[in-house]
């Protein structure tokens, strides 16, 4: 099956870009939300390349690039009654929410700015720059991925 692209989001405060090259491997857990748990647990395979995306950060952007370690499986925090991902409906025997695992691949000298995104040439599809977009797993094209892969490896800090 041919590789895949995704851009992931997460807020710095729960998990940075730092946080998984100092890991270098973590599950993704948490995701409530069906669409996106859709995508993990249907489409998402080992190797797939992700950006890694700081969301509610200054700058909003991203930050650095992830690969898909291993395909998903059921998050096991939904069981825990007392975790903030608790989720009555989803049982071991039926598991509603899945997760993934996350190897880092590269943290970008500075964080690519989602202003950046919206005014670069080639990006008007990518679903982040879309008005609305929340979604916190979404599919990215190759083309996408290689031009913000491109922004990231800049030298010159003065991306946005």
């Amino acid at each position: 099956m041919a590789k895949r692209y995704w851009l992931m989001k997460c807020e710095p405060s729960a998990y940075s870009i730092g946080d998984l090259a100092r890991d270098r491997d973590t599950s993704w857990e948490g995701v409530r939300n069906f669409q996106a748990r859709n995508f993990m647990r249907d489409d998402m395979r080992v190797g797939d390349a992700v950006l890694f995306y700081a969301s509610n950060a200054d700058p909003s952007g991203v930050s650095g690039l992830a690969t898909v370690s291993k395909t998903a499986y059921p998050d096991h925090f939904a069981w825990k009654k007392r975790h903030k991902y608790f989720d009555a409906r989803s049982t071991k025997d039926n598991p509603v929410w899945f997760m993934v695992d996350l190897g880092f691949v590269e943290q970008f000298p500075a964080t690519v700015p989602l202003a950046t995104l919206k005014a670069t040439s080639g990006l008007e599809d990518m679903k982040v720059v879309q008005k609305g977009s929340r979604l916190s797993v979404q599919p990215a094209t190759k083309k996408e991925y290689d031009i913000v892969v491109r922004l990231g490896r800049k030298t010159n800090k003065a991306v946005g």
